[in-house]
């Protein structure tokens, strides 16, 4: 999965794919309805790759976190965030990642997490890091052959 590619922009809902850099921001393609859009420099602007979610010993990235819930969904989609309870997503979550943080990360972090990740299944862009990474190998052995 290409997190690097993925946006989340403050203060606008859903998910953006990056298109190109711009002078004066970036240009992104919204990946609810597909409308393009110029975002500022200004903009709170974070890509999915760097978003991480805390542990009591450590912070685990949000593509390790994505790969965990394809594994407990079967490759389906998580807990609807909109419709369960804040206790039913850090019962979920804890199914998860047992040790997350429940000081630090908020039941908002959660409702976030789960809506991203079934917004990104619902895309087809959840491939998971182990498929992705042998992939890139198998492509450059066969480069440098």
């Amino acid at each position: 999965m290409k997190l690097e590619e993925i946006l989340s922009i403050g203060g606008k809902p859903g998910l953006y794919k990056l298109i190109k850099a711009t002078r004066q921001g970036v240009l992104v393609e919204s990946l609810t309805d597909g409308k393009r859009m110029p975002v500022s420099q200004r903009a709170e602007v974070s890509a999915l790759s760097d978003i991480a979610i805390y542990t009591y010993e450590e912070e685990i990235p949000l593509s390790e976190i994505f790969d965990k819930v394809y594994d407990k969904a079967e490759g389906g989609l998580a807990i609807d965030a909109k419709k369960a309870s804040n206790e039913e997503l850090k019962a979920y979550m804890e199914e998860i990642l047992p040790n997350f943080d429940q000081e630090r990360v908020y039941p908002s972090h959660l409702k976030k997490l789960f809506t991203w990740y079934n917004m990104l299944h619902a895309k087809d862009m959840l491939i998971q890091e182990t498929e992705d990474a042998s992939a890139e190998a198998e492509e450059s052995a066969k480069e440098g052959e």
